[in-house]
């Protein structure tokens, strides 16, 4: 048996499933990988093609008739959210973001949910217009005043201060302090015909093995990390591996909740019974 998965090639993935991908999950089956950004992989789950997939939280509801949640191995935590960005002598406030351009890296990621739920309460009027770029074209557009403002994830929060750019706003600051509870981000399913169980078993002991042998998966995640500098890999590694990637437990699936149930009551997705959420 091979599992065929999908995942990004972001360091918190490739160190969450480097032993599993390299054979060292004693009983697990092997795996054929793709690599995918995470936009990629919210497409990749609605063609059904993939056993186990990396998506985005936003992405979640429209998945769960084929596959179902898995409770590790995914991004969920605190001070990890989304960022928007933007240059010197732009907004100085949220509400300065009404009718102007907002970079974003998708319209189905969880950021962009995120940010459609804050816009909603601290830009009244509204946004102007959403612009799609590539994650790594959007702080150079924002620098270079092509949009007047950038929605960025992952390793930004860490190089933003070289593109010599402004914090706006920390959606996941903004999250936590309405919410009280971590911040969802990136959802592990898999197909909901196969033993959920051992998947979720197998996951875990991977995630488990990374912890125990830290430089075991260095070689591995810097390959893929894009030639992402190896302080910033693992800062980023730090920040979205955490004990909700071992188990979501109550507090995660709580969190989960909360953030579907806020973008179904906007109509930003379909709702989803809280039931679908545990298998």
């Amino acid at each position: 048996m091979t599992i065929r998965i999908a995942f990004s090639p972001c360091p918190n993935d490739t160190f969450v499933f480097h032993a599993w991908v390299n054979g060292l999950v004693p009983g697990a089956p092997a795996l054929d990988v793709t690599y995918a950004d995470i936009d990629v992989t919210n497409g990749l789950v609605e063609q059904g093609g993939f056993d186990v997939l990396k998506i985005s939280y936003a992405a979640l509801p429209r998945a769960l008739d084929e596959y179902a949640l898995l409770p590790c191995g995914g991004a969920l935590g605190r001070g990890c959210g989304p960022l928007v960005l933007a240059a010197p002598g732009g907004a100085a406030e949220p509400d300065g973001l009404a009718s102007r351009r907002v970079a974003v890296p998708s319209e189905r990621s969880t950021a962009y949910l995120l940010f459609r739920l804050w816009a909603a309460q601290r830009v009244p009027g509204g946004v102007g217009e959403i612009v799609v770029l590539p994650f790594h074209q959007i702080m150079p557009a924002v620098r270079d005043g092509a949009v007047d403002a950038g929605l960025v994830i992952h390793e930004a929060r860490f190089t933003y201060p070289a593109y010599g750019l402004r914090l706006l706003a920390d959606l996941g600051e903004w999250w936590e302090a309405d919410t009280g509870l971590p911040i969802p981000l990136g959802a592990i399913v898999a197909r909901r015909s196969l033993d959920l169980p051992r998947l979720a078993a197998w996951t875990r002991a991977s995630v488990e093995y990374a912890w125990a042998h830290p430089e075991a998966s260095r070689e591995y995640v810097l390959q893929h990390a894009q030639e992402m500098d190896p302080e910033v890999a693992r800062a980023h590694i730090d920040l979205y591996v955490n004990e909700f990637t071992r188990d979501l437990g109550e507090e995660g699936y709580a969190a989960v909740t909360a953030l579907l149930d806020r973008a179904a009551a906007e109509g930003l997705v379909p709702r989803v019974e809280r039931e679908r959420l545990r298998g």
